[in-house]
């Protein structure tokens, strides 16, 4: 794994639109092809069996979780707690997620996160950087099979029911996450499902049928959302999830998935893993550097990193749930050239996500920070591999 500068493309722009992926220059740049990150085909071989074997364990977890009734460590409303177990037992289907990992191309990639709820840069990640390597390097490949992974998840979860409408619901005014629902529904949409737009703002409950409906009361019995569960199971609305009368994607036992306290089940009951930190719910078990990150925390608020160099502190929102303390793992550091998109005598830190369709690993993407906590305003840079 290397750090390569490169010449952007004079269309880049364009290209970029041409997909649907407008949002390409948020916070000032976001998607960066100044530099691109080269991989050999065992790294990305390693990439990937560490992705499945990890989404494996991870599946395996939640099953102890459940089992055991521990859903009170991952800061889950109790309300909830029969709801997310029946979502398990029931195997409801999930379509996707993705992997935050600490490599540099030598050892085993560490395992961060599990973004398994709501994942973005998925556009970006699939068809955007895809499309640079066909015009910048088209005699090399991509550890990128996203696209076509998707679109035959669909259809597998289409089964029998073709025609049934299956709603795709984000936020309003946040273009990101429109577009990445939005490249979502497309796939769908290949896949033969009648996907229909939807904000989430405009999902209501009909209190007569006992039904989610839309704004012309049409009753919403499938619905993909990219809005999280903790947040819909602290609103007001809650209750009515317990009526069970809609299909989920992704599914409710993903709370378990998308929570950092996975990370200490994680570690408990696969003690020494290559691809696992050690992790636990309290910051004594450490006598060097470790991380301490809220449960729900998202886009690095209020991580914490207690290293020897000093402590960095990320503000944020969130933590009245809960902690999670997690072995340091620090991110690759590249020094970058003048002339790039970062400024002058910066380093940048690398994270790579790597993507879970169904079962199966998809490809990754690989968002860089001038800090080592990966924020908001990270950018994406493209790969491929020799």
């Amino acid at each position: 794994m290397r750090r390569e500068t490169s010449e952007p493309r004079p269309n880049w722009r364009e290209r970029c639109e041409e997909a649907g992926f407008g949002y390409h220059s948020m916070d000032g740049t976001y998607w960066d092809e100044t530099a691109r990150y080269a991989f050999n085909a065992d790294e990305v071989d390693r990439l990937e069996a560490a992705t499945e074997e990890l989404h494996r364990l991870s599946l395996a977890a939640v099953d102890v979780v459940v089992k055991e009734k521990r859903m009170a460590e991952f800061a889950i409303p109790e309300a909830f707690h029969a709801f997310v177990a029946d979502s398990w037992h029931r195997r409801d289907p999930s379509v996707f997620g993705r992997f935050d990992f600490s490599w540099d191309g030598e050892g085993e990639p560490k395992m961060l996160e599990y973004n398994a709820d709501t994942p973005t840069a998925l556009l970006e990640a699939s068809v955007v950087q895809w499309h640079w390597l066909e015009d910048v390097l088209p005699e090399a490949d991509q550890f990128n099979s996203l696209h076509e992974k998707l679109i035959a998840r669909w259809r597998e979860l289409n089964g029998s029911s073709v025609n049934a409408p299956l709603w795709f619901a984000s936020v309003k005014d946040n273009e990101e996450d429109f577009g990445n629902t939005e490249y979502l529904r497309d796939t769908a949409l290949q896949a033969g499902w009648d996907a229909r737009p939807l904000w989430i703002e405009d999902l209501g409950w009909d209190t007569e049928r006992r039904r989610f409906v839309d704004l012309d009361d049409t009753i919403v019995e499938r619905i993909f959302k990219l809005y999280p569960w903790e947040w819909m199971v602290r609103e007001a609305f809650a209750p009515h999830l317990l009526q069970q009368s809609a299909h989920w994607v992704e599914p409710a036992w993903k709370m378990l998935l998308s929570n950092k306290a996975l990370l200490a089940v994680l570690w408990e009951l696969n003690y020494g893993h290559p691809n696992l930190l050690p992790a636990y719910f309290t910051p004594s078990r450490f006598a060097g550097e470790y991380v301490k990150k809220p449960l729900l925390s998202r886009e690095g608020s209020n991580v914490t990193l207690n290293r020897r160099l000093g402590v960095m502190r990320e503000p944020g929102g969130y933590g009245a749930e809960g902690w999670i303390y997690q072995g340091y793992a620090p991110l690759p550091g590249y020094e970058v050239p003048r002339g790039s998109g970062i400024p002058s005598g910066k380093r940048c830190y690398p994270v790579i996500g790597a993507w879970i369709v169904g079962d199966s690993a998809a490809g990754m993407g690989i968002r860089e920070d001038d800090t080592p906590i990966t924020r908001n305003t990270s950018r994406f840079v493209p790969h491929y591999f020799e």
